[in-house]
């Protein structure tokens, strides 16, 4: 039997008993705490056993595609439980465990109030992101889509800073308000082909076939668009995410920058390029055109910070618009680019939060002006952060480079003026994290950390898996590469629709 739908469950269930745990726990408040904790580090480590399974066992299942599950969910609607996983779910299905382990190992076992409720809702949050990644049925992805927004918007209201609940209202309003029209386009999708065949169904790969005018093509694909723009995010439908970002609690900040805002790069691969890959091609300049502005406003934005969190956030909509100028390119060479730049993005700047939130428990600041120099004090915790700024700038010899090389060089063959003025958004990265580096790791302490100790080893050894897959990711990328490329578009022979840009 396929372990796909274990992989979704299993986190959901398993948060569920840490928090009746908790509940029931009878001890005190930090055993009650280390047994939900322990409980949500059992989970991951059984969703990392299914996911090896997966990755390397023998499947009797055969076609195009890794895996395939699907049992009936609403027959009389055309509704089933169906996954299905192709490279590209399962290199981003490890990003998810891969960053789920810090989280848990580095900033949720700190969570003293209502710990079992956090854990709850951050695996739940896992189920919705996992799901997403998987599901081919479009009921069940949008139900899926959803579900991940519930958990992260009490996580941010609930264990948040100061200004928690207006960033979480914000963040649940625009991402339900967009979410609203991939519904619309997708029962728009479903009700042209049943008029056309007569078979009611949510099924992505029979869709995927619907005859469309231009019209009604471009309307679907943006109400599906918008949805991801607003997750990826893309200027100017990304208002909500600095305040998110920086409001909420450290893990909650690692899976919305590490993990949330890769759903949207996937829904465009997915959704966009493969279920519309003529109308795609057609709104490519736009796509394209939104991706360098996001590049340029989100580096120009992140020099003028002062809040470490609010740069890293904004860094993030920069980052991300290499994502959205990579898949538009209409090649391979660039969707293989976004594809890296995604996994790269959610490495090292899940650690960058990871870090910020360390240092704001331990000083209680997120002002740089109030930091000053930590080296002297915090030299492992230090290192890691120059480590993880100079991947996210683009050094070579790190992911980061990678990806945004290969965004670039697709770039240049469709538009070598486009291209040139991205590599602006190289330079004002290169400015913003050097000054952040100097700023908070350099420059002469002007809040002595008397109180709080360095980065412990396992800590760093936590962090030193996401630096050596990093480092790898930089230097040897083709294993990435070749894996991570969409299946076509069926489950049973290959198809030239899902073969974008060949």
């Amino acid at each position: 039997m396929s372990p796909l739908p274990a992989l979704v469950l299993l986190p959901l269930l398993g948060g569920a008993v840490a928090w009746l745990a908790d509940r029931s726990s009878t001890t005190g408040t930090s055993s009650a705490r280390k047994i939900s904790w322990r409980i949500t580090l059992m989970v991951l480590t059984l969703e990392t056993v299914l996911l090896l399974i997966t990755t390397f066992g023998q499947h009797s299942y055969q076609g195009p595609w890794l895996d395939h599950f699907s049992i009936p969910w609403i027959p009389i609607m055309g509704i089933s439980f169906q996954l299905d996983m192709d490279g590209l779910s399962l290199s981003l299905l490890w990003l998810t465990l891969i960053l789920s382990f810090p989280c848990v190992l580095l900033a949720t076992r700190k969570i003293d109030t209502n710990a079992g409720a956090f854990h709850f809702l951050f695996l739940a949050a896992l189920t919705g992101i996992t799901g997403t990644f998987l599901a081919t049925d479009l009921f069940l992805f949008f139900f899926l889509w959803e579900l991940m927004l519930v958990p992260m918007f009490v996580l941010i209201s609930a264990w948040g800073h100061e200004d928690r609940h207006r960033a979480a209202i914000r963040f649940f309003l625009f991402t339900q308000g967009s979410g609203l029209l991939m519904l619309l386009s997708i029962l728009g999708l479903v009700i042209t082909h049943y008029r056309q065949t007569g078979v009611l169904t949510f099924d992505y790969f029979t869709l995927a076939h619907t005859h469309l005018s231009s019209f009604l093509s471009m309307v679907l694909m943006l109400g599906f668009f918008i949805a991801f723009a607003v997750k990826l995010p893309v200027v100017p439908v990304h208002v909500w995410l600095p305040a998110a970002h920086t409001q909420a609690p450290t893990a909650a900040s690692v899976l919305l920058a590490g993990l949330m805002l890769k759903t949207g790069g996937y829904g465009m691969i997915r959704f966009n390029l493969m279920l519309f890959p003529e109308t795609a091609l057609r709104f490519a300049p736009v796509a394209m055109g939104l991706g360098v502005a996001g590049i340029l406003y989100g580096a120009w934005l992140s020099c003028a910070q002062n809040d470490v969190k609010r740069l890293i956030a904004y860094s993030s909509i920069s980052h991300m618009g290499f994502v959205m100028l990579g898949i538009f390119t209409g090649s391979n060479t660039g969707l293989q680019g976004a594809i890296v730049q995604m996994l790269a993005h959610g490495l090292s700047t899940g650690a960058l939060f990871l870090i910020a939130g360390a240092i704001q428990d331990r000083l209680h600041t997120r002002d740089m002006a109030q930091i000053g120099g930590l080296w002297a004090s915090w030299p492992r915790l230090s290192s890691a952060g120059l480590f993880f700024a100079v991947a996210s700038l683009g050094m070579p010899g790190f992911g980061n480079f990678t990806g945004e090389f290969l965004v670039l060089l697709a770039t240049w063959h469709v538009n070598s003026i486009v291209a040139a003025l991205t590599t602006t958004g190289l330079v004002l990265a290169a400015i913003y994290s050097l000054r952040m580096v100097n700023r908070i790791f350099l420059a002469p302490t002007r809040t002595p950390p008397l109180h709080a100790t360095d980065f412990s080893i396992g800590q760093m050894s936590v962090l030193g898996v996401l630096m050596f897959l990093l480092v790898l990711l930089g230097v040897h990328p083709q294993p990435v590469m070749t894996l991570s490329l969409p299946s076509p578009l069926s489950t049973i022979a290959p198809s030239s629709g899902g073969d974008y840009g060949q």
